[in-house]
């Protein structure tokens, strides 16, 4: 497989594609997949982990919100990993990822994930790349157990550019509606962009075992849109049926 540079993919919608249709089609995608997780829940033979990663402003949060939040909150949970704490420290990395991983008939959506211990401690030291291949040649075995319990395993990295993201920055600093987002830390972090690249892209490279989707985030429409077809792609390749009554 050829490496994935994200400096050669577009962070925008391609061209020609039409906003106003493309939004309307999002809205029966999502009727569609309303319909389809309650199937998931019912049958409950499979699980949906939905990785999200993506720099600061990406649209983490705004996807999980535009994509997710028209199912049944039932069968959905969201988890968003922040900085470990004491008591995850104590254990391997992935102790604290796995009491997450979705039970059968469930979704469950990362909003960063075990990705963030492979990335944030690259860029800022906390580890060295020899550990880091440890850690990741851990995640792949990781992700290959999920996949064979029947846990279906969609990996979205929110492609956002440079620019862009300043521009969402910000308006963190101006609009009183965002401005509960802002975090000082986050300019400092979008000076090590390269590394940031840099190391996405080898998590790309060594962490396969579950396809990656480069998904350009510069337009919410276009992101929820590509993500919810996605989405919708993997629910109906399951070929679920409801139960029958029993009795």
């Amino acid at each position: 497989m050829s490496k994935i540079r994200l400096k050669d993919i577009d962070t925008r919608a391609p061209h020609g594609i039409d906003k106003d249709k493309t939004k309307e089609e999002l809205k029966a995608i999502l009727e569609e997949l309303e319909d389809l997780q309650n199937l998931l829940y019912a049958e409950s033979k499979h699980s949906i982990l939905v990785v999200i990663q993506g720099m600061d402003a990406s649209g983490k949060d705004g996807l999980t919100k535009d994509v997710f939040t028209s199912m049944n909150p039932q069968g959905v949970n969201v988890t968003s990993f922040k900085v470990p704490t004491a008591e995850e420290l104590a254990h391997d990395f992935l102790w604290r990822i796995h009491q997450h991983a979705p039970a059968k008939g469930m979704i469950h959506i990362f909003n960063r994930s075990h990705y963030e211990d492979v990335l944030v401690t690259r860029v800022h030291g906390i580890i060295d790349d020899k550990i880091a291949k440890q850690h990741m040649h851990a995640i792949n075995d990781f992700e290959r157990l999920l996949t064979h319990n029947n846990t279906h395993i969609l990996k979205f990295h929110l492609h956002i550019s440079q620019k862009e993201q300043q521009s969402r920055l910000q308006e963190r600093l101006e609009n009183p509606k965002k401005m509960w987002k802002y975090n000082a830390g986050d300019f400092d972090e979008s000076k090590l962009w390269d590394k940031y690249m840099d190391y996405y892209e080898d998590i790309f490279a060594h962490c396969d075992e579950v396809l990656w989707h480069i998904v350009p985030a510069d337009q919410n429409w276009y992101k929820s849109y590509t993500v919810a077809s996605l989405l919708l792609k993997t629910l109906k390749g399951l070929k679920m049926k409801y139960p029958e009554r029993k009795g």
